[in-house]
């Protein structure tokens, strides 16, 4: 089994590190990079072989497409004819559909598309995963197996991709902007902005570690900090009042609707 990726960017390194950490061997993996100066850093680094795209696709059972929404097609065109039958061709790009992708794959070939985020960058990240129409178990395994090397995987179907969009694919942005906004409000209060920050990042981090680990819901676990009467409460009593979770709402509907039209252009 040999994987390529197409696209040595940040997220493709990533994967391509994840990869390497994993224990998959460097001569199953090949890279696709036109800039001689990147694919030189990437096999001293890695230890893999960096190819023209269309070369590193038809060495490939797996081709990892991890390039920008704009560039897919004309990329899909350059390595479809070099595509060996039965390739599964795994799309990272958002926006793009999964008929605009089969619609320049050669028959026999199968594709899938997924959802990343940008925690995938420290192994942390949440990938959403839809089977095409040629998609096989056995191709939904494989794909899902290279994207947890970078994080946790779903399965949805692409109707979701949408709502995955607004949940997970943009949620590394609502969480910094609450942290900037924590941050910011310590300063106010009289903290060093070091310490400050130092507060602000490890309480949402630990908050999401007890999130996984427990198990239990959100609601729960706020309750359990909130006294009656005390601070917390006093805090979310604010929040409220200013319609905190309506705007939550608001602002994962527009996420929504701007990854419909994105697909629709």
């Amino acid at each position: 089994m040999t994987t390529a990726i197409i696209g040595a960017g940040v997220m493709g390194e990533s994967i391509l590190a994840g990869l390497v950490r994993a224990g998959h061997a460097p001569d199953t993996l090949l890279v696709g990079e036109k800039r001689a100066e990147r694919a030189a850093e990437l096999t001293e680094r890695y230890g893999v072989d960096v190819h023209a795209n269309r070369e590193a696709a038809a060495g490939a059972t797996t081709v990892l497409l991890v390039v920008k929404p704009g560039d897919v097609v004309a990329v899909l065109d350059e390595i479809a004819d070099a595509l060996a039958p039965g390739a599964l061709v795994v799309s990272l790009a958002a926006g793009v559909t999964l008929a605009t992708i089969e619609a320049h794959l050669p028959e026999g070939v199968a594709a899938a598309r997924v959802m990343p985020n940008t925690p995938a960058l420290i192994g942390e990240g949440m990938a959403a995963l839809s089977p095409g129409t040629h998609c096989s178990d056995d191709h939904l395994d494989t794909a899902e197996a290279l994207l947890a090397v970078s994080g946790r995987v779903v399965r949805v179907p692409e109707s979701q991709m949408d709502a995955v969009t607004a949940v997970s694919g943009s949620g590394p942005a609502y969480l910094f902007y609450v942290a900037d906004a924590m941050v910011e409000a310590g300063v106010h209060l009289g903290l060093s902005r070091d310490v400050a920050t130092e507060l602000a990042t490890q309480t949402l981090v630990g908050s999401a570690l007890m999130l996984r680990e427990t198990g239990d819901h959100p609601t729960v676990l706020r309750e359990r900090v909130t006294s009656p009467a005390g601070t917390t409460a006093a805090a979310l009593r604010a929040l409220d009042d200013r319609a905190v979770r309506a705007a939550f709402l608001a602002a994962l509907e527009a996420a929504r609707d701007r990854s419909v039209e994105l697909a629709g252009n």
